[in-house]
């Protein structure tokens, strides 16, 4: 197992590498940062511009090969560069890369755990009620993009705080509420009240996913010849069922778990800016409109190693669950 997981491990730091400066080249191509000059009064002069492009290693009059060492040089030291005002990448991306993987880490549990466990009942009970309901709310959501989805729950939470509770239970702007809350507890009571909406935006298309994959999965399995001789050897109905069949059955789900993140990611972009949060999905949006290189490819690249630990861990998931990955 140990070599399979430095083999795995090895294949990702090359991605990685590969992934980070296709994102630098293309972001350095594509976006104009002189053009943030253009507008100023009074306009600066031509050779003002370039010094100042230089120093912040943006200018496009340098070769693109020799700006990307440049960068990557830095990268190899930790060092992301500077934003098109001058201030380090590091500083903002920092808080905000915590924020977002905070957020995303959540909807991940939630919504896996929760479609798992949605999916496994459904091919249990398959055609009854549960399985016909869960199917039909499943297709549903899944023909709702993200950020719709996630207006919906804003104008739902928005409503229920006036029709229902009478006052603010879910809320609907920020992270937390400044200066408004005092204690310990009631700063956590706050910080929960900020998640409750924006996580159930990204886990409930998580939801949907997962339990319809789990359910196909869970029905492949469930006549079995393993899981009748299981059955045959004295175990009861749920114990052959949960340590055989949905044991089985996660192990193509693990797998996937990797690509549902990334697409987490996207949908982490959208919910930030629906809901107020600072994270990095809305700092890429606010980078490409003020064409800054660095820290676009910066957010490029820490979504690249986000993405690729999250298949190393559904790499040890799917070795935990097949010993024959272990004894490999």
């Amino acid at each position: 197992m140990a070599g399979f997981l430095a083999r795995r491990l090895l294949n990702y730091v090359v991605l990685v590498a590969v992934a980070a400066s296709l994102a630098y080249l293309l972001a350095a191509a594509a976006l104009d940062p002189r053009s943030n000059y253009a507008d100023r009064t009074p306009k600066p002069p031509p050779a003002v511009v370039d010094a100042q492009l230089t120093a912040l290693n943006l200018n496009d009059r340098t070769p693109l090969l020799q700006r990307y060492a440049t960068w990557a040089g830095g990268v190899l030291h930790g060092d992301f560069g500077k934003t098109v005002t001058g201030s380090p990448v590091n500083d903002d991306l920092r808080r905000r890369a915590g924020v977002t993987f905070r957020l995303i880490m959540l909807g991940l549990i939630f919504g896996s755990l929760l479609g798992v466990l949605v999916g496994a009942l459904a091919a249990v009970k398959q055609y009854g009620w549960f399985d016909r309901l869960s199917t039909a709310l499943s297709f549903a959501v899944l023909a709702i993009p993200v950020v719709v989805l996630a207006n919906m729950l804003k104008l739902v939470g928005t409503w229920a705080n006036d029709n229902v509770f009478g006052r603010s239970v879910f809320l609907v702007s920020g992270e937390y509420s400044d200066g408004l809350v005092t204690g310990f507890w009631g700063h956590v009571l706050d910080r929960l009240q900020h998640l409750i909406l924006p996580t159930l935006s990204l886990s409930i298309g998580l939801i949907a996913v997962f339990s319809r994959y789990q359910r196909n999965m869970m029905l492949d399995v469930l006549g079995a010849d393993f899981v009748r001789t299981a059955r045959a050897k004295g175990l009861s109905r749920w114990q052959a069922l949960t340590r055989h069949a949905l044991r089985t059955a996660l192990i193509p789900v693990a797998t996937y778990f990797a690509f549902t993140f990334g697409a987490l990611l996207t949908g982490a972009t959208f919910t930030e800016k629906i809901f107020g949060w600072h994270g990095l999905g809305e700092r890429l949006i606010d980078s490409i409109f003020t064409n800054d290189v660095n820290t676009v490819a910066a957010i490029s690249l820490l979504a690249a190693v986000a993405v690729l630990l999250a298949a190393l861990a559904a790499d040890l998931l799917h070795a935990a669950l097949d010993p024959r990955v272990r004894s490999g």
